[in-house]
């Protein structure tokens, strides 16, 4: 004869004594048992007994079948085909885990399946768009240029063992005196002829940069200024004498195509060279002395002004970071080109940014710095700066590149901030409502509104217009 189950419902009765507002010592009362034999069956150390089971009938008129032990079994039955997906690969926990979570916590395995049936809804959507924009290449994989964007914002933006290879690098050079711009090109330049035998170049009409390895020949182009020039020279110092730290960090990616690996190792170059010029350790401290000023920096590191701004956002090195930025370049279409955020506020990944954002401004105001006080939908409030930076093509014909860049923090970082000196950060009204895109946002009376919110619907009345042709549900 089969012996009788014995019955764990600690997390109903958990949830019965909550609904009942009752003490421990109140319920176990109630219950006819003591304190400690009540906690041991709330935590499924003890199952119910019978007698227990009739005290809730009795004194709560709980309907004995609301503890019966099937839901606790479906849910292990749920959670044991969702782990079946090959997104968990080998990951699955053994039954045993999964029964200890249906008894003690059924509400984080409801929560569970709940997020897990909302990801293969979203990847039925993107097979159904994926097929939709006749593609072949099934399940959706990232395009190149953002597994690479994706690999440094999660990185945030900070390499250490490049960042430190920069910086001893510098210290070799002699960037840890003040050289002038000429002086710290003429120091890389007898660098690459000692140590490597590599001849430096300016020529009129090069492309930026051109290293021909068999002549040992390293051409940058005359028309680009010195801190252009320094950056090229030092990006190919780094293909040169740090080739296997760059693989290795690549092979730690582990990225999907060979195209992704490129792109990132041009990046992981360039982060050198950008480390190179504004050493760790000595450009946190003068920024943090002239309180971030960017011409101030600029001047004493001979850099540019969006080189300055772009190395103070990965200033994120354990036990020594910095004032945590984000940092964005906007071309005149309003596109992002570059980006990164340590802050809360994040860029969109398609489409162009807040129109209200003081950025796209920047354009109309060339030379000047513009100060924004901004809060986001989130409640949060940042203090930004925006600055418009060109790029001549060195002759009369050629064209002239136009950017914007974006350099902000949080308000709570705006004593360290030059900029943010007689900005009132405390008059909330002062604080300009933007949002990342008008699809994610939520503000409904913006005047600048271009499309409704995705998961919002719209009325549109015919015999009434005010500044949107539609109201937003």
């Amino acid at each position: 004869m089969a012996q009788p189950r014995k019955l764990y419902i600690g997390a109903k009765l958990r949830e019965i004594r909550a609904r009942l507002a009752l003490t421990q010592a109140e319920y176990a009362a109630k219950l006819g048992v003591s304190v400690s034999y009540l906690n041991q069956m709330e935590n499924n150390h003890r199952p119910v007994s019978a007698r227990v089971v009739l005290s809730l009938a009795q004194e709560f008129g709980i309907d004995v079948t609301e503890l019966a032990t099937g839901t606790s079994e479906r849910l292990v039955a749920d959670m044991r085909e969702a782990l079946a997906d090959p997104v968990f690969g080998d990951a699955a926990p053994p039954l045993s885990d999964l029964q200890l979570v249906a008894a003690n916590a059924p509400n984080l395995a409801r929560a569970f399946l709940t997020l897990h049936r909302a990801h293969r809804q979203d990847r039925d959507r993107l097979a159904r768009l994926n097929e939709t924009l006749g593609r072949e290449d099934n399940p959706l994989t990232p395009l190149p240029w953002e597994e690479v964007r994706d690999f440094f914002h999660y990185c945030d933006n900070y390499i250490d063992a490049i960042d430190r290879a920069a910086e001893h690098f510098a210290a070799r050079l002699g960037a840890g005196e003040r050289l002038g711009a000429g002086e710290r090109l003429a120091a890389i330049e007898g660098w690459l002829s000692a140590r490597h035998g590599v001849t430096l170049v300016l020529a009129a009409g090069a492309p930026l940069r051109r290293y021909d390895p068999a002549a040992k020949a390293l051409t940058l182009a005359a028309h680009s200024g010195r801190a252009t020039q320094a950056f090229q020279a030092l990006h190919q110092i780094a293909l040169i004498e740090h080739n296997d730290l760059l693989e290795a960090t690549l092979d730690l990616a582990r990225f999907s195509t060979e195209a992704a690996r490129a792109i990132c190792k041009t990046g992981l170059a360039n982060y050198f060279a950008g480390a190179a010029l504004l050493p760790y350790g000595r450009f946190l401290a003068r920024a943090q002395e002239l309180r971030h000023d960017l011409e101030a920096l600029s001047g004493e590191f001979q850099a540019s002004i969006e080189q300055v701004a772009q190395r103070l956002s990965t200033l994120q090195r354990v036990g020594a970071k910095g004032v945590p930025f984000y940092f964005v370049r906007v071309d005149q279409a309003g596109t992002i080109t570059k980006r990164h955020s340590a802050t809360r506020l994040q860029f969109t990944r398609f489409g162009g940014g807040c129109p209200l954002w003081n950025v796209h401004q920047a354009f109309e105001t060339p030379g000047r710095f513009l100060r924004q006080l901004a809060e986001t939908p989130d409640g949060a409030r940042y203090v930004s700066l925006a600055r418009d930076v060109s790029k001549p093509g060195g002759s009369f014909h050629a064209p002239v590149r136009r950017y914007a860049i974006g350099l902000g923090c949080e308000v709570a970082h705006a004593a360290s901030l030059v900029y943010a000196d007689d900005l009132d950060i405390r008059d909330a009204a002062a604080f300009q409502p933007i949002g990342v895109s008008c699809r994610i946002c939520e503000r409904r009376a913006c005047p600048q509104r271009a499309v409704p919110p995705m998961e919002r619907g719209v009325e549109v009345d015919p015999n009434e217009r005010d500044l949107l042709p539609y109201v937003i549900r």
